[in-house]
């Protein structure tokens, strides 16, 4: 069947509409960053450089590190970014952008969310590399899309929501493991993360600024939150739509991200370039062993 032209826009020069990427232009190990910025250090890394080009706030790179090809891609902040990201990786690598039709054999990528958070554990110190095992959704993106209970954790939500007296206003939360396969690869150099993703940094993450949150104590009260041995560590903006998105469409998936702030302990790192670049090395490395 043919994608029409308003649902899948193709650019004029044959790339995808929002990031500017041709179908042979992307590899199948994708590193995702949420600052521009972040891809011009990654670049640096590199033993060399393929191609790359730039839309807003996607910035990308193509090229090889110890002879592995990679693709680097911005997507700057929120689930929503991610909803453009992942449905564009997706179709660059399964969509045949001359019929319009879905290519007959699928393509997997294999893609890590590389960035920074908060812990909320207080035996986690900053700096530390929380791998995402499970990624909790306060964004709702994934009731957009028909088939959310195939990829989800419902008991684990159900659980959640009682515990939280989750309000009626708010999305329900969605809970979704990571990519066993690439959880494997982290195992060795992580801290196991239960991820909270969030749809802003400020009250969606408990900070109150000038206006009264919707939960009060949200911080304090996720902190407490325990699902067998699980238990939720760490705040970021991204993750849940990556791994969701991912699941849905057949893709591997992992975020890792540096703890840079301490919501327990109300303390931040500032100077974290080097922890930063610390956690590229182990990303780009791992990547590079597949």
């Amino acid at each position: 069947m043919k994608i029409p032209e308003s649902e899948l826009i193709i650019n004029g020069d044959g790339s995808v509409f929002h990031l500017h990427i041709k179908p042979a232009q992307l590899a199948d190990k994708v590193v995702l960053v949420g600052d521009p910025g972040r891809v011009a250090l990654i670049k640096s890394f590199f033993d060399s450089i393929e191609c790359e080009g730039s839309s807003r706030e996607f910035a990308w790179i193509t090229g090889l590190y110890k002879n592995s090809r990679m693709t680097v891609l911005s997507t700057g902040i929120g689930t929503d970014n991610i909803d453009i990201v992942m449905t564009e990786l997706d179709a660059l690598a399964n969509i045949n952008f001359e019929t319009r039709e879905v290519n007959p054999e699928h393509r997997t990528l294999n893609i890590v969310r590389l960035g920074t958070c908060g812990a909320i554990q207080p035996e986690i110190p900053i700096g530390s590399y929380i791998l995402s095992h499970w990624s909790v959704g306060f964004d709702g993106l994934m009731g957009w899309y028909a088939g959310r209970e195939s990829v989800t954790d419902l008991d684990m939500e159900k659980a959640f929501m009682s515990y939280m007296n989750w309000p009626d206003a708010l999305p329900y939360p969605y809970f979704i493991k990571a990519s066993e396969k690439l959880i494997s690869l982290f195992r060795d150099s992580t801290v196991e993360g239960m991820t909270i993703s969030s749809p802003g940094f400020y009250g969606p993450q408990g900070r109150s600024v000038r206006l009264q949150l919707g939960i009060s104590e949200l911080v304090q009260k996720v902190e407490g939150f325990r699902y067998g041995d699980r238990k939720i560590t760490n705040f970021e903006m991204e993750g849940s739509a990556i791994a969701g998105l991912a699941k849905h469409l057949g893709h591997e998936a992992v975020t890792v991200c540096c703890a840079i702030a301490h919501r327990y302990h109300h303390n931040a790192d500032t100077d974290y370039k080097p922890r930063i670049e610390g956690l590229i090395h182990l990303v780009l490395d791992k990547l590079a062993s597949l």
